[in-house]
C-alpha cells in the first residue's frame, strides 16, 4: 500500500468531474487501499480519488475517528467503507449543518448545510452494488465526497466572501511553503 500526496487548494484539478469506473478490477481495488491509507496517514474521514489526483469516481469513507473529532460516538465502530460511481438517488429535505474541513484545505473549516439524509448507489471494491440509506455525519460525508467527484468542493457551498478568505489564505501558505503536504502535481503512471 502507498500514501499519495494530496491535491491542495486552490488547484484546477478540484474543478473537474472525475469519470465513471467502467470496472471494477485489481487496479481499482489496490487504488482503493491506497486512498484509504492516505487519508488515514493525513487524519481524514473521507476522501475522493480526485484528491490524490485521480479523476475516478471513487471515495472512501471511515468515521470510527469520528467520536473523539466530532463527539459522535455512534461511529465509534464504523467500518471503513468503499464507494464506487457512487450516486444520490434521494434525500431529505431536512437539512443538516455541520462544520466541515477537507484535506485539500488544510486547516481550513465552515459551516455547510447539507440534506440529514441521503440514500445512496454504489458499487463496492468487489464490484457489488449496494443501496444505503445515511444520515447524521455519514449522509454529509457522504456528499461532501460526492461533490468532489463532481468538481465541487465544500468552499463552493458557503458566502463568496469566507470562500475568497480561505482560498486567500491557502495560496499565502502555499507560496510561503507553509502547508505541510506533498502536493500531488501530476498523476503517476499507474493510476
Amino acid at each position: 500500500m502507498a500514501v499519495y500526496p494530496l491535491v491542495i487548494a486552490p488547484d484546477p484539478r478540484l474543478n473537474q468531474a472525475s469519470k465513471k469506473v467502467e470496472a471494477v478490477d485489481d487496479s481499482i481495488r489496490t487504488l482503493c487501499k491506497d486512498m484509504l491509507e492516505t487519508m488515514y496517514a493525513n487524519h481524514g474521514i473521507g476522501l475522493a480519488a480526485v484528491q490524490v489526483g485521480v479523476h475516478k469516481r471513487i471515495i472512501v469513507i471511515d468515521l470510527s475517528n469520528a467520536a473523539t473529532r466530532y463527539g459522535d460516538s455512534d461511529n465509534a465502530n464504523f467500518k471503513p467503507m468503499v464507494l464506487i460511481n457512487p450516486e444520490i438517488i434521494a434525500e431529505s429535505g431536512d437539512l443538516s449543518r455541520y462544520n466541515e474541513g477537507c484535506l485539500s484545505f488544510p486547516d481550513q473549516y465552515s459551516d455547510v448545510e447539507r440534506p440529514a439524509q441521503v440514500t445512496v448507489r454504489f458499487l463496492d471494491e468487489h464490484g457489488t452494488q449496494h443501496t444505503i440509506e445515511a444520515k447524521g455525519l455519514l449522509a454529509t460525508c457522504i456528499q461532501h465526497e460526492i461533490d468532489h467527484i463532481n468538481g465541487v468542493v465544500f468552499v463552493d457551498h458557503i458566502s463568496k466572501l469566507k470562500r475568497d478568505m480561505i482560498l486567500k489564505r491557502l495560496t499565502k501558505a502555499k507560496k510561503l511553503g507553509m502547508i505541510d503536504v506533498n502536493v500531488a502535481d501530476e498523476v503517476p503512471a499507474n493510476r
